[in-house]
């Protein structure tokens, strides 16, 4: 009997912490009068570095979600695959990284609506005339970002040696000095990849259907992912969110 005691005892704590976890988030963000988003500055234009600064499109959505909330907006850059731990653990409050929708992430995080569709592209050199499309994978060692919807995609490639990198740059380099085959990425980064690397092109063939991005909050954090999704509603409806694009992309 004592045991079964101590077991529902043990059952009432867990659930009385979830239940508190759906409010202790806006309250620490209130309390300490800061919002902490978590990315990785290495995937423009969505999010890079500009000296001490991180600027790009998630940039500027995640200070539009500070103002709304009339908070002081902390930026912590971290390896893409820490984002989930970080958020999970408390480190950080949202992540805004050109985050993938995907099934197993919804397991783990709660996704906002989603404010940009994006297609994995394949990257090779100019010169290359052996890789036409993603039936050419097959055998091939193929660079990605670690933890990233191209890592996934590369790894469904059969027999395809897949080769993790910290961000699609260092990939990229690799790819030209002859040691992968091939990239697969993004296709807003992977244009301006290109334009700054002459010596590589986007294939037209794409190895993947398109995905949606949208930020990610933790398990029960409804209250903050209304204020996040009634931001990216305003955003989008003002044309605010295609204009970020334009700003940040190519040409710009």
């Amino acid at each position: 009997m004592k045991r079964i005691l101590i077991c529902l005892l043990a059952l009432i704590l867990v659930f009385s912490f979830i239940g508190c976890s759906k409010i202790n988030t806006m309250k620490r963000i209130k309390d300490t009068n800061k919002i902490v988003w978590g990315t990785n500055a290495a995937f423009a234009p969505f999010e890079m570095r500009q000296g001490d600064k991180v600027i790009g499109i998630d940039a500027d959505i995640a200070q539009r979600i500070a103002d709304k909330l009339g908070v002081e907006l902390v930026v912590e850059d971290m390896e893409f695959e820490a984002l989930m731990s970080a958020l999970k653990s408390g480190k950080i409050d949202f992540i805004a990284a050109g985050f993938t929708v995907k099934p197993d992430r919804a397991e783990q995080v709660l996704f906002t609506d989603t404010y940009f569709t994006a297609v994995q592209v394949i990257m090779v050199t100019q010169d290359n005339e052996e890789i036409k499309g993603p039936d050419d994978l097959a055998g091939k060692k193929i660079g990605v970002q670690n933890a990233t919807t191209g890592d996934f995609v590369a790894s469904d490639i059969e027999d395809a040696e897949v080769e993790r990198y910290n961000n699609g740059m260092e990939a990229v380099m690799d790819l030209k000095n002859g040691n992968i085959d091939a990239v697969i990425i993004d296709n807003l980064p992977a244009q301006l990849l290109a334009e700054k690397n002459p010596e590589v092109k986007i294939l037209d063939e794409k190895p993947a259907e398109n995905e949606e991005y949208a930020l990610a909050v933790r398990k029960g954090d409804t209250e903050l992912q209304k204020v996040i999704n009634e931001v990216l509603s305003e955003m989008k409806a003002s044309g605010e969110i295609e204009e970020l694009v334009n700003k940040y992309s190519i040409g710009d």
